[in-house]
C-alpha cells in the first residue's frame, strides 16, 4: 500500500489558502482516481482505493500543518515503510507555477515536514513540493503562506493543480525517477 499525504490546516478560513495546496492536489487526484475521501481516523479525512493495481490511501490530516506527523504516523508506523510515503505541500522556495518531485531529505524549514519527520523519525519519504512563491523581500513567511493566492496565481491555479496531479499519477505507476525526469523542469507559465 502507498500513503498520500495532501498537507494543509482545516477549516473553511484556510481553505483556499497557499498552505493548503497539498490538500487541493490530493483532492483532485482523489476524484479522478475514483476515491471518496469521507473516512474519519488518524485524525484526518481519508479514503482508501486502487489505482494501477496499487493500494492507496488518501490522507488529509485534520492536525493542522505544525501536528501533521501525528495523523501521518498513525498510518504509516502501523503497517508501512516511509518510502511508501508521498507528501504533498506547499513550497515556498519554488515559484508559483513550478513544482518538484524529492526523494528524502531534510525539512527545509516546513513545519509539516519537520513533524512528519521527528514522528517517524526518517526523512525516507517522497515529496511533491508545490512552488508558492516566496513573500516580497522582508515579508511574512508565515502571513504570506496562509493568505489566499492573488488573482493572476488563481487564473493559473487549476493548471497547476492538474499538473501536480499528472506528476503524481505518473509517480505512482512509473516510479520516483520517471516523474522527477518528466515533471521537475515543467512550469504552467510557459
Amino acid at each position: 500500500m502507498k500513503v498520500v499525504a495532501g498537507l494543509g490546516n482545516p477549516g473553511p478560513e484556510y481553505s483556499a489558502t497557499r498552505h493548503n495546496i497539498g490538500f487541493l492536489v490530493a483532492q483532485l487526484f482523489a476524484a479522478r482516481a475514483g476515491i471518496s475521501l469521507k473516512k474519519k481516523g488518524h485524525q484526518a479525512i481519508y479514503g482508501v482505493g486502487r489505482t494501477n493495481d496499487q493500494d492507496l490511501l488518501v490522507l488529509l490530516p485534520q492536525t493542522f500543518m505544525n501536528r501533521s506527523g501525528a495523523s501521518v504516523g498513525s498510518v504509516v508506523k502501523k503497517q508501512l515503510q516511509p518510502v511508501d510515503l508521498v507528501v504533498i505541500h506547499d513550497e515556498i522556495d519554488l515559484p508559483f507555477g513550478t513544482l518538484r518531485i524529492k526523494a528524502g531529505g531534510g525539512h527545509g524549514g516546513h513545519n509539516g515536514l519537520r513533524d512528519i519527520r521527528s514522528v517517524l523519525g526518517s526523512g525516507d519519504f517522497v515529496r511533491l513540493r508545490i512552488g508558492v512563491g516566496r513573500p516580497p523581500p522582508g515579508g511574512d513567511v508565515a502571513r504570506h503562506v496562509l493568505r489566499e493566492f492573488s488573482p493572476a496565481e488563481k487564473k493559473q491555479l487549476d493548471d497547476l493543480l492538474l499538473l501536480a496531479v499528472e506528476a503524481l499519477e505518473m509517480l505512482l505507476s512509473e516510479g520516483v525517477s520517471k516523474a522527477m525526469n518528466t515533471f521537475n523542469n515543467r512550469d504552467i507559465s510557459h
